[in-house]
């Protein structure tokens, strides 16, 4: 049986429309050990069947001295779990949890140029482990985070992920946008593109190489459909590595 902890949700922040963040602080006091990359189970009061209240979220944070593990979740339509977390959580509120697990995790040393393809809350973990590459100063190469959505309003950490793309030269950050008339307009140093994230990837890394590893999260469709591209442009299955949303 798993052994459940329990934590205190500390602070609940509106990202976007349909995007929360949750920040939950461990009630024992001690910072919770993990990955970048990992995710978390939450045993919510959403069914009478155990395994039926279990939902998993990636942990969104770096580990830090805080010991808080943020959460950046969607909510789904007609989603039990989402549904209770948005309409039935809120600061103070008790939440169990089961330690960390998962293996969507890199590999160091980091020796390639490390592709992030994404779409929606699939950036959560991403964001976890580009924040541990630069608060622990880890050796790397390049990384390309490659993040796609519908509109400027549904971007998740754009302001974040663009001051470290100004603030890092091996940082850059692509935002393609698959249902805007018009792209921004501005000096950051986005990569602004239209269109959906595919086009994003494989116009970047239309020509083969093999010092590149790309890593994929985001809903299976769409995983599915970055993961066959790939592989059908000819790069190997070593170099492709996917975590799925439902």
């Amino acid at each position: 049986m798993p052994k459940w902890n329990e934590a205190r949700v500390v602070k609940i922040v509106e990202e976007t429309a349909s995007t929360k963040r949750f920040f939950l602080e461990p009630l024992d006091g001690g910072a919770v050990d993990f990955v970048p990359g990992q995710f978390i189970t939450l045993d919510l009061p959403i069914h009478e069947v155990r395994q039926k209240r279990w939902r998993s979220y990636s942990i969104a944070n770096a580990p830090s001295d805080d010991g808080l593990l943020e959460l950046c979740i969607v909510k789904l339509e007609g989603g039990l779990g989402t549904t209770y977390l948005f309409e039935s959580i809120a600061d103070d509120s008790i939440i169990k949890y089961k330690a960390p697990a998962g293996v969507f995790t890199l590999k160091k040393p980091i020796e390639r140029d490390l592709v992030l393809i994404c779409t929606g809350t699939g950036v959560a973990p991403f964001r976890s482990m580009i924040h541990d590459i630069y608060n622990q100063n880890i050796p790397h190469q390049k990384i390309h985070l490659i993040f796609g959505t519908r509109t400027k309003a549904d971007i998740l950490y754009l302001d974040e992920f663009a001051d470290l793309a100004a603030k890092q030269d091996s940082f850059s950050y692509t935002v393609s946008l698959s249902r805007e008339e018009e792209l921004p307009n501005d000096d950051s140093d986005v990569n602004w593109l239209r269109g959906y994230v595919h086009q994003a990837y494989e116009d970047a890394y239309k020509e083969l190489r093999e010092d590149v590893q790309f890593l994929i999260c985001g809903w299976q469709n769409m995983v599915d459909e970055a993961e066959a591209n790939l592989k059908g442009m000819g790069y190997a299955d070593r170099q492709v590595k996917v975590e799925l949303y439902g």
